[in-house]
């Protein structure tokens, strides 16, 4: 009878893409589109029949380069192949389960941005019964990226917009639900999955495929009628009901009982009814009665109207999404820093402004050529290093220093803290390594600078720009020595700051206050003044040692041109500090120490050295042997135990820093920069 009825109307208003649309033809869709015509009305509604004619073979192609790949989208299929439709005679043998993976596959090779979503295997799967193969990929291509746009992506922010305009619609006609609800969001909790699936993971198939020919003809204005339509059907339930799992129990009975007695589907699929004491029940409710009924009470919503509040909620859900991304991100961060709430709520807001002013200004950036929305919430952020630089300088309190020793040293905490090497910092890495310079303990701030000059970023040969030492050329200890008897007529300020730079500061002393010439350090009477408790210090170190032994142990030692470095960065740390004279003196007496502790060690080798048989090596082991010689480095533990011994370094190090004036200070000059 149905098809009767299509039949004339094909002859009264055409057929295909020539046909008209009257009101005849939306009481025919009501009433239920025939099994035969299906699979055509919804190629032609949809207007997945003009991809199919535009794109000939591009089905077939995307199946053979798609086959056989091997990534997270295609993962997931395979996961949710045998949980679309089980109880259908289609998806029980290979032949429908191998056609819906290559439709889902195929569809996440041409759209990687959406890839694969859940409910995208229920979607496919009855698309596939009506509808060839080729047919259900560009059903599937129309319903993802035109009919329910965003839909189908990690956030599902279409499907929120539209959830948030279903509430809406319900305090307009349902006003006696909203007063009885306490809390709306019961109604976005329980209707998601009607958005998501087109109500077919909540009724049985049979009426399902019903509501999708009303979907492809209508659009989500139809599921947002029926959604009316079965709050309102269930009214008395519900305003009955004292929670809301009561509410939910309430509305899965009646989506259990709901029928359709046009179904030609086999009896293994469509099933009668079953209460919950076993027994069939009574009340059932036709799907065609509850459709007619959706167009009759909620018929005069018009698209242009769900349009406009789609484009009214969407700004609110983005910025739900949004607060709850950053509420979830603080409460991962805060267990891993010290920082207040406030404060990484601010660095959070300057972080995430950082993110976009790099996307507004350059559409090359990486955080925006690398934007994955699939990602988790902490990856959502990202700088590269040169928007990592510019917020550094801003928030770091060690970027006082000179620009060009500034930017060095922000790109080398860059690589250091970018573990994982993509050229990109998330939030939390970023806050880990402010976190060590605002609230580390000394040890731990050593540490930190320590591993920053054992990276490439700062270990390159240092430029002195003497004449005597050639450009890109490492000083040696004899180099050091010959800097240090340069003419004292030059400034003796900038003399002293040149030598720090190289760490020529090493030997601007000769002899030491407590380190006599034979190379055993004595203990200086001038310690004791800055009253700072070595055997605190020592147990600390002790504590991290047990803590992360092997952390600090792996730590490789310090070479020379690192060293060099290492040292010119503590005195731009220091430039403008209270105590700097003594922080210099005492960075002065610290390399010297090191130095001669090392002299100390390579006199005991060659002692022992000197017992051993005579070398008979060829002539060429000289040379080597004096490059050799020439070769010096450190290990953590000697930089740290020597810098224990400066009551003022100890100090500088400790000394808390203003997190608030500089996030101040970051707010009002980010802009700008």
């Amino acid at each position: 009878m149905k098809e009767q009825s299509w039949n004339i109307h094909f002859a009264e208003y055409g057929r295909g893409v020539s046909m008209f649309r009257t009101s005849k033809t939306r009481d025919l869709i009501v009433r239920g589109v025939p099994e035969a015509l299906r699979g055509e009305l919804w190629m032609l509604f949809s207007g997945a029949v003009n991809d199919v004619a535009t794109h000939p073979g591009c089905y077939a192609e995307l199946v053979e380069k798609s086959v056989g790949t091997s990534t997270l989208a295609t993962d997931e299929i395979e996961r949710d192949l045998h949980r679309s439709l089980p109880e259908h005679p289609a998806f029980q043998s290979d032949t429908g389960i191998s056609a819906l993976r290559r439709v889902l596959t195929a569809y996440a090779y041409r759209n990687p941005k959406i890839g694969y979503c859940q409910a995208m295997n229920i979607l496919t799967s009855v698309l596939l019964l009506y509808a060839k193969e080729e047919e259900a990929f560009w059903l599937l291509v129309a319903v993802c990226e035109r009919m329910l746009p965003d839909y189908f992506n990690h956030r599902i922010i279409g499907a929120l917009v539209d959830q948030a305009v279903f509430e809406e619609l319900i305090g307009l006609r349902l006003p006696q639900l909203t007063d009885h609800m306490t809390d709306m969001t019961f109604f976005s909790s329980v209707s998601l999955s009607w958005f998501l699936t087109l109500f077919i993971s909540v009724l049985p198939i049979e009426s399902a495929v019903n509501v999708v020919d009303c979907f492809f003809y209508d659009g989500i204005k139809a599921v947002l009628q029926l959604g009316l339509a079965v709050l309102d059907y269930n009214m008395e339930r519900l305003l009955r009901c004292h929670d809301d799992a009561e509410a939910v129990t309430s509305l899965n009975k009646f989506f259990d009982n709901i029928t359709n007695k046009d179904s030609p589907l086999p009896s293994t699929v469509q099933q009668a009814p079953v209460g919950n004491d076993g027994s069939k029940s009574q009340v059932t409710v036709d799907i065609t009665d509850l459709i007619r009924e959706s167009y009759e009470k909620y018929g005069d919503i018009r698209s242009e109207e769900v349009e406009s509040l789609r484009r009214r909620n969407r700004l609110y859900v983005i910025h739900t999404l949004e607060d709850t991304t950053k509420q979830n991100i603080l409460r991962v961060v805060s267990q891993e820093v010290k920082f207040s709430a406030g404060d990484l709520d601010e660095m959070y807001e300057l972080f995430k402004k950082q993110h976009f002013l790099s996307c507004y200004w350059s559409m090359s950036c990486p955080a925006l050529t690398h934007h994955n929305p699939s990602l988790p919430y902490l990856e959502q952020y990202q700088l590269g290093s040169e928007e990592f630089r510019a917020l550094y300088c801003l928030l770091s309190p060690w970027a006082h220093c000179s620009s060009r020793d500034a930017l060095a040293l922000a790109l080398a905490t860059f690589r250091l803290l970018d573990e994982n090497q993509d050229g990109l910092v998330n939030f939390k890495e970023f806050c880990c390594g402010l976190d060590v310079i605002y609230n580390g303990s000394f040890t731990e701030k050593l540490k930190f600078l320590f591993k920053l000059h054992i990276l490439p970023a700062l270990s390159e040969p240092v430029e002195t720009g003497s004449p005597m030492v050639p450009k890109g050329r490492t000083l040696s200890k004899e180099d050091l020595m010959h800097l240090s008897r340069l003419d004292d007529t030059r400034n003796s300020f900038r003399l002293i700051k040149c030598m720090v730079y190289a760490s020529i500061l090493l030997f601007i002393t000769v002899s030491l206050p407590g380190l006599s010439q034979d190379g055993v350090i004595r203990k200086s009477p001038e310690r004791g003044k800055g009253k700072v408790d070595l055997q605190a210090y020592l147990k600390q170190w002790q504590d991290e040692l047990l803590k992360k032994e092997e952390s600090i142990k792996d730590l490789p030692r310090i070479n020379q041109s690192q060293f060099i470095q290492f040292s010119k960065t503590l005195y731009n740390l220091f430039h403008g500090a209270p105590e700097e004279e003594s922080l210099y003196r005492a960075v002065t007496t610290v390399t010297s120490l090191l130095l001669r502790m090392e002299e100390v060690g390579r006199r005991l080798q060659g002692a022992q050295g000197e017992g051993s048989p005579p070398h008979t090596g060829t002539a060429d082991s000289t040379p080597l042997r004096e490059e050799e010689e020439k070769e010096w480095s450190f290990a953590f533990e000697q930089i740290l135990a020597s810098l224990l011994n400066e009551p003022v370094l100890v100090r500088f190090f400790e000394k808390p820093e203003d997190m608030r004036a500089q996030l101040d200070h970051a707010r009002a000059a980010q802009l700008k920069a």
